[in-house]
């Protein structure tokens, strides 16, 4: 056997050992029917809970765009009797900490806690109340509702706020996903919009739940049962339709920052995709990888048009962005777009050299590890998994699957998710 075969076989042997490296997940349906995934483990005393609702921005009613996030603020400022002060007080005497957040497809409510019973069991009694008993009040509407007014007015003096909104916007005109809050659309929101958008989407038919820690299966079992006993049991929404694909467009806004930021893209892929590993490791090449990456070598380091330029793949309940992005000097912004554009068409036709792909490979799959290297990094893993109804073996395969990836895997992906005639441009600043 000459070396480089022995190196490549060498090189799958370590993937194969990595492809069980994944941690154990475990999944069951609780009484209330909300869907459960769990990985128990002992290394530290911290569980770590996070409950998903399909409640994102994709959900909100057409002139509501700003709802869902408002509502998701609102639902840990007071609960079950206690008003905002008390929970935060509670949760500090016993070292826990609720946290959550929105994006385009889910709400999320997450509770990190220490694992003995004194610390724990107060800690879950609020998440229960913040599940099933939140007051939404008048009060903290009214106060989150100019605060979030205020922020997106200061955002929106920037340019990579205004680049986002305008390539999302761009990529997805007639689609929940283009949607996005303005001054005007928070402004007139009404309590009553809360309400209605919380008793719509937080229910048991709309929520999956991951528990990654300190307890045992029946431990886990007895609660996630408790903490989603007084969920309403609510109906499932219908699928976020699938977007359209744009006409290409070039978008060009003026600013008068120095730096030009520029974002080409386009909706790419889904969760689950078949295409997503090939997707993913053919980006490692193009854009993905730092300082490794074609885009970067050829934009930042022969010609020095940018600092930094990225490429990402973003998948979603239905196709989501695949983005490349870049900041540059403004009499600099044509010629660091066409370029953009040439090493995009290159890697199209032509996809990673067997040396990109060997590299980019090697990354992933080494790398792996440090992705499930803590409680919180597994729990957002196995929370993706449960809400999007991936294969529990996902993460145990993913090495393996990278492993397996072609060039010609690679080519034929992008060739079908990533289609110039559709690709949307928006620059903010150029000259």
């Amino acid at each position: 056997m000459n070396r480089l075969a022995l190196l490549i076989s060498l090189f799958f042997a370590v993937v194969s050992g990595l492809a069980q490296a994944g941690p154990q997940i475990e999944r069951w349906q609780t009484p209330s029917g909300v869907e459960v995934l769990f990985v128990e483990n002992h290394s530290l005393p911290i569980i770590d809970v996070q409950v998903d609702f399909a409640a994102g921005t994709a959900r909100e009613p057409e002139g509501r765009a700003g709802v869902a996030s408002l509502t998701r603020t609102l639902v840990d400022l007071g609960a079950g009797g206690m008003d905002e002060t008390q929970i935060a007080t509670r949760l500090a005497d016993v070292g826990a900490r609720l946290s959550g957040g929105v994006d385009m497809d889910r709400a999320s409510i997450s509770l990190r806690t220490l694992s003995m019973r004194d610390k724990c069991a107060p800690a879950f009694e609020i998440l229960k109340a913040v599940l099933s008993q939140p007051h939404l009040p008048v009060v903290a509407f009214d106060r989150e509702k100019a605060r979030s007014v205020s922020a997106l007015k200061e955002a929106l003096t920037r340019p990579e706020t205004l680049a986002s909104k305008a390539f999302w916007a761009a990529m997805y005109p007639a689609h929940p996903y283009g949607r996005h809050a303005t001054p005007e659309s928070i402004s007139a929101l009404l309590h009553s919009d809360v309400l209605a958008f919380h008793a719509a989407f937080y229910s048991a038919k709309q929520a999956s739940v991951a528990i990654v820690g300190d307890l045992t299966r029946g431990a886990a079992e007895a609660l996630a049962a408790d903490l989603t006993s007084g969920l309403p049991t609510g109906s499932p929404s219908p699928a976020i339709a699938p977007p359209s694909l744009p006409e290409a467009v070039e978008k060009r806004i003026d600013h008068p920052a120095t730096q030009a930021h520029l974002l080409l893209g386009l909706p790419a892929a889904k969760r689950g995709d078949p295409d997503f590993f090939a997707l993913a490791t053919g980006n490692y090449s193009l854009g993905g990888g730092g300082f490794v990456s074609r885009l970067m070598k050829e934009v930042r380091d022969k010609r020095g048009l940018a600092y930094s330029v990225h490429s990402y793949f973003l998948p979603l309940q239905q196709p989501g962005p695949f983005q490349i992005g870049l900041q540059t000097k403004k009499g600099q912004a044509d010629e660091a777009l066409k370029l953009t554009r040439e090493v995009l068409a290159t890697f199209l036709e032509h996809g990673p050299s067997d040396a990109e792909l060997r590299a980019a490979k090697q990354n992933l799959i080494g790398s792996f590890p440090l992705r499930l290297d803590t409680n919180r990094k597994i729990l957002e893993n196995v929370a993706m998994i449960g809400f999007y109804g991936l294969p529990l073996d996902y993460l145990d395969r993913y090495p393996e699957n990278v492993g397996k990836v072609t060039s010609e895997e690679v080519r034929a992906a992008f060739a079908r998710h990533v289609r110039p005639d559709h690709l949307v441009t928006v620059v903010v600043g150029g000259e």
